[in-house]
């Protein structure tokens, strides 16, 4: 039976590169979004194609009893869940403050913390059992700086931050690496970056930025540190960390 690899929030950006990419090295991606059974199906069908194993879930990550009821079915049915990515977005758009409804504000939260929680409590005495398991969290700028227009988003990924650090406290004795790690920047992902400038100008910012200029982070790039982490020895666990292009000014900075 091979070792599952758990994708919460696997479009074709960084969660369904990811799959791919444990995939190639012998886990069974369990690719879990929200909505789209046809990109599903192709995330799935690509993942085979390369010889890999994947099955493919629809699910709503805000429904009661979502979370825990597929986490429960990938360990009876599928197999033990080794990693869990956690790569749900909770990214409602810039909103001033007199404009972000309560909830608004309550669905960022309810998808980039509490979901988070759930997962955990639901796949944790799992891993606890089996004395050893891997938490690996996207998550992005907002988490360490809010920005104006982002009072929903900012305070959700910040809560996001500080659930990853109790999680570590609790957990890392008992062999569950968690892993926070900040996407501070754009990247070349056609169902979030892609779905949030529309077609026409996110391919512009392709051409211009992206592409051969490698100013936009590729998915696929971003999957070998995702990988790298699971593998880590437990003398030198990263817990959190940044990732950007060359280009870009990091967070600080700005």
């Amino acid at each position: 039976m091979k070792p599952v690899c758990l994708v919460l929030g696997a479009g074709a950006g960084i969660g369904g590169n990811v799959g791919r990419r444990f995939a190639a090295e012998g886990y069974h991606a369990v690719l879990c979004r929200r909505s789209d059974q046809e990109g599903l199906d192709r995330l799935v069908s690509g993942i085979e194609a390369d010889g890999g194993v994947a099955s493919g879930f629809l699910l709503n990550a805000i429904e009661e009893d979502a979370i825990e009821e597929r986490i429960a079915q990938v360990e009876r049915e599928i197999g033990p869940i080794q990693v869990v990515v956690f790569n749900l977005g909770a990214q409602i758009g810039d909103r001033s403050l007199y404009d972000t409804s309560y909830k608004a504000f309550e669905l960022g939260w309810r998808m980039a913390t509490f979901a988070l929680f759930r997962t955990a409590q639901a796949v944790f005495p799992h891993m606890e059992d089996r004395g050893q398991g891997t938490l690996l969290v996207t998550s992005a700028t907002a988490a360490v700086r809010g920005n104006a227009g982002q009072h929903s988003h900012a305070a959700a990924m910040g809560g996001r931050r500080m659930l990853c650090q109790s999680l570590n406290a609790q957990f890392s004795p008992r062999g569950i690496h968690v892993a926070h790690i900040v996407i501070d920047g754009a990247v070349d992902a056609p169902d979030t970056l892609g779905k949030m400038l529309g077609a026409e100008r996110f391919q512009a910012l392709r051409e211009s930025k992206g592409m051969e200029h490698d100013g936009l982070m590729l998915p696929e790039k971003i999957a070998d540190t995702y990988f790298h982490l699971a593998q880590q020895h437990r003398s030198v666990w990263t817990h959190e960390l940044d990732i950007r292009t060359f280009s870009d000014l990091p967070w600080w900075n700005h």
